[in-house]
């Protein structure tokens, strides 16, 4: 974990979510799947948010707003400072993905899996990725993961776009894959479960109140007792995960 200042260079609605960019210090990232943890004017508590890509001098993020805190957080422009812990979480392990792995993911849950496959097909992999929104309106960073050269199924809850339904609909329609990553909902995490196969590795999405391993809040059961998400996860293999 390392705090620094980080300054805003883009900060910008992308239909349902905002697209962050920081300058910064970005040495502690080294995983996709890990998470920052920014402080936002007086507010007490930091809100923690999954890296969605980065390179030596910035990173990326996606967020909606979903309280007080994310809503200060997109009235910020260009050239404001923030408050930034970086290298949290343990990210995904690309080590273990086999040649065809297959990515999960739903709503801004997506945001981490952008730079997965980023990372996996510099290796020379071949994942095939499934989105999951609710409506076409809501659709965002399809045209990114198309870019990668991913094979793409998009899934959407009203039937506006792609394949009809839920993610687990998507993977019906994946074919074969030699892993699986995923980082939603629980809900969604449950439903994957229950049809995926073989092994894989989940991020989860628990709330969270210091974002590193002190406050207990975000704790979650596996076979291997309780653990906390900010500093044990928030990626968990498939196989450890009591639901």
């Amino acid at each position: 974990m390392k705090q620094g200042a980080f300054y805003i260079e883009r900060n910008t609605g992308l239909g349902p979510v905002f697209c962050l960019k920081m300058a910064g210090d970005t040495a502690a990232v080294t995983a996709p799947g890990q998470f920052v943890d920014l402080r936002i004017g007086s507010a007490f508590l930091r809100r923690p948010i999954s890296v969605c890509d980065w390179d030596e001098r910035s990173v990326t993020l996606l967020y909606k707003i979903v309280g007080d805190g994310t809503r200060a957080l997109s009235s910020l422009r260009e050239g404001a400072k923030l408050d930034v812990l970086t290298g949290l979480g343990n990210g995904f392990r690309t080590s273990v993905s086999g040649d065809t792995p297959l990515l999960v993911g739903g709503g801004v849950g997506i945001a981490p899996l952008y730079r997965l496959a980023k990372d996996l097909t510099a290796q020379g992999k071949r994942p095939t990725v499934v989105l999951g929104y609710r409506s076409l309106e809501e659709i965002f960073f399809m045209e990114e993961f198309h870019a990668l050269g991913a094979e793409v199924i998009v899934t959407t809850e009203d039937g506006s776009f792609g394949v009809p339904g839920l993610v687990t609909d998507g993977v019906a329609r994946a074919g074969a894959y030699t892993y699986v990553y995923a980082c939603g909902p629980k809900a969604m995490l449950r439903a994957l479960d229950a049809v995926a196969e073989g092994p894989g590795q989940y991020s989860f999405e628990e709330r969270m109140g210091c974002g590193f391993g002190a406050c207990m809040g975000c704790t979650i059961q596996t076979k291997n007792g309780y653990k906390r998400v900010c500093r044990d996860g928030p990626v968990f293999s498939r196989e450890e995960v009591l639901w």
